[in-house]
């Protein structure tokens, strides 16, 4: 077994997970996620950010980390406990220190329910406060995401705009003072005009809450914008980890490369000297033997079709790659 550091939050460590497509018995495989490995500190709280297109595991890896699928290998580690065999009191910790906030903030919500009766609900199960100082619990948090919890008594979530419902969303995530926060997309629903309102809020969160925050999002510039570390998926595969700045202003993988010539930079300085180019391959759905990337990348040689690439470690940088294997 593992030697485990007693500072180690959350240990995710090569985790797969292989969902069945269509028949029990004559249907094919998908690996959503492929040999994962990631971990948070108790005693150092960063911003990570997952990014990769639609369809690279992102989400599939959060719904794992949060307990809602399970991996088919590999481990993830709360405190050094297995989350999935929790006993009853450390079930209850882990829901308490690790807390989600989802894409669609009105999915989260029952909308025959006041939104008020999901915090007190909240407060009331996970911390040990008597009624009278509930409200005081609740507010603290709600002041954190700069709304009035006078204004958010007795409404229904559809009482609410997407930009209100998603900074209740947070702040009821917030009533249990969470150590770490798996945030799936929680902007992308939101008017662009609020979102850098609430990335400001996770920014602040790292420092007030001290609470580490796991990013997931397609968008590169946000990504760039609050992130300490990120982390590039592809076809459910890590092919880049690092420095935030250092990973999107200096690129090593293609696949990276490639997102960043496709969408809006995040500093209008940062411009490509080259244009990238993809492989004039056809691009289609196979488990490579080699690299995932390779029937897309115009560098591929004859081994990155037959053998993966191993996890590269330059300057504390991780890539996967042959083209850093010399």
């Amino acid at each position: 077994m593992r030697a485990v550091s007693s500072n180690i939050l959350l240990d995710v460590s090569n985790v797969t997970k292989i969902f069945k497509i269509g028949g029990i018995y004559f249907g094919e495989k998908l690996t959503a996620v492929d040999n994962i490995s990631l971990k948070f500190m108790d005693d150092k709280k960063i911003i990570l950010s997952i990014v990769g297109e639609s369809g690279s595991g992102k989400s599939t890896l959060a719904k794992m980390i949060l307990g809602i699928e399970k991996p088919t290998s590999g481990s993830i580690l709360y405190r050094g406990k297995d989350i999935f065999k929790l006993n009853k009191k450390e079930r209850k910790d882990f829901r308490k220190d690790v807390q989600p906030i989802f894409q669609n903030p009105y999915e989260s919500f029952n909308p025959l329910r006041k939104v008020d009766e999901y915090l007190y609900s909240t407060a009331l199960s996970y911390l040990e406060v008597d009624r009278s100082s509930l409200e005081k619990v609740i507010e603290e948090s709600f002041s954190i995401v700069g709304l009035d919890f006078e204004r958010v008594k007795g409404k229904y979530p559809h009482e609410f705009s997407g930009g209100e419902l998603q900074r209740v969303a947070i702040a009821r995530a917030l009533i249990t003072k969470p150590h770490l926060l798996i945030a799936d997309e929680p902007v992308s629903m939101v008017d662009a005009t609020l979102r850098m309102s609430i990335l400001n809020i996770f920014s602040e969160l790292k420092e007030k809450l001290y609470s580490s925050i796991m990013y997931i999002t397609h968008d590169l510039s946000t990504a760039y914008y609050i992130s300490d570390y990120i982390m590039v998926m592809y076809r459910g595969s890590m092919v880049e980890y690092g420095n935030t700045r250092e990973v999107l202003e200096e690129p090593l993988h293609p696949y990276t490369k490639i997102l960043l010539e496709s969408i809006p930079k995040p500093n209008p300085k940062l411009r490509w000297r080259e244009e990238i180019k993809l492989s004039g391959l056809e691009v289609k759905e196979f488990e490579a033997l080699g690299c995932k990337f390779s029937n897309r990348c115009a560098n591929a040689t004859e081994k990155c079709f037959k053998e993966r690439p191993p996890e590269i470690v330059l300057n504390e940088r991780k890539v996967c790659c042959w083209l850093y294997s010399h």
